[in-house]
Protein backbone atom coordinates (compact mmCIF):
# COMPACT_ATOMS: atom_id res chain seq x y z
CA UNK A 1 0.00 0.00 0.00
CA UNK A 2 1.12 3.57 -1.27
CA UNK A 3 0.60 6.10 1.77
CA UNK A 4 -0.30 9.64 0.87
CA UNK A 5 1.09 11.52 3.42
CA UNK A 6 4.86 9.53 2.40
CA UNK A 7 4.84 10.46 -1.23
CA UNK A 8 7.42 13.80 -2.21
CA UNK A 9 8.18 14.72 -5.52
CA UNK A 10 10.66 12.67 -5.76
CA UNK A 11 8.15 9.70 -6.21
CA UNK A 12 6.69 10.93 -9.48
CA UNK A 13 8.08 8.41 -12.13
CA UNK A 14 8.71 5.67 -9.72
CA UNK A 15 7.53 2.46 -11.00
CA UNK A 16 4.58 0.45 -9.09
CA UNK A 17 2.13 -2.34 -9.63
CA UNK A 18 -1.64 -2.24 -9.32
CA UNK A 19 -3.42 -5.35 -6.94
CA UNK A 20 -4.20 -6.97 -10.51
CA UNK A 21 -0.17 -7.04 -11.28
CA UNK A 22 -0.21 -4.53 -13.83
CA UNK A 23 2.44 -2.01 -14.46
CA UNK A 24 2.65 1.76 -14.22
CA UNK A 25 4.73 5.04 -13.34
CA UNK A 26 3.49 7.57 -10.81
CA UNK A 27 2.12 10.48 -12.55
CA UNK A 28 0.53 12.55 -9.62
CA UNK A 29 -1.69 12.39 -6.07
CA UNK A 30 -4.09 14.25 -4.38
CA UNK A 31 -6.01 13.70 -0.89
CA UNK A 32 -7.92 10.61 -1.92
CA UNK A 33 -6.57 9.34 -5.53
CA UNK A 34 -3.00 8.71 -6.80
CA UNK A 35 -3.10 8.95 -10.95
CA UNK A 36 -0.71 6.17 -12.79
CA UNK A 37 0.58 5.88 -16.37
CA UNK A 38 -0.39 2.11 -17.58
CA UNK A 39 0.24 2.87 -21.64
CA UNK A 40 2.46 4.79 -23.07
CA UNK A 41 2.87 3.30 -26.08
CA UNK A 42 6.18 2.05 -24.23
CA UNK A 43 7.00 5.17 -24.32
CA UNK A 44 8.08 5.39 -20.65
CA UNK A 45 10.44 8.49 -20.92
CA UNK A 46 7.71 10.34 -21.90
CA UNK A 47 4.93 8.62 -19.75
CA UNK A 48 4.45 12.26 -18.06
CA UNK A 49 2.65 13.24 -21.28
CA UNK A 50 0.27 10.52 -21.44
CA UNK A 51 -3.16 10.32 -19.34
CA UNK A 52 -3.00 8.71 -15.90
CA UNK A 53 -5.56 6.79 -14.25
CA UNK A 54 -7.08 7.43 -10.52
CA UNK A 55 -5.89 4.43 -8.32
CA UNK A 56 -7.05 4.39 -4.41
CA UNK A 57 -3.30 3.94 -2.60
CA UNK A 58 -4.31 1.18 -0.93
CA UNK A 59 -4.28 -0.87 -4.61
CA UNK A 60 -0.88 0.24 -4.99
CA UNK A 61 2.81 -1.19 -4.13
CA UNK A 62 6.07 0.87 -5.24
CA UNK A 63 7.46 -2.22 -7.35
CA UNK A 64 10.65 -3.07 -6.03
Amino acid sequence: MIHLHDLTLSDIGRWVVYVHGELGKLKGWNQTVVWVVFKCNNEWDRFYDFTGEPCFPEDLEFWK
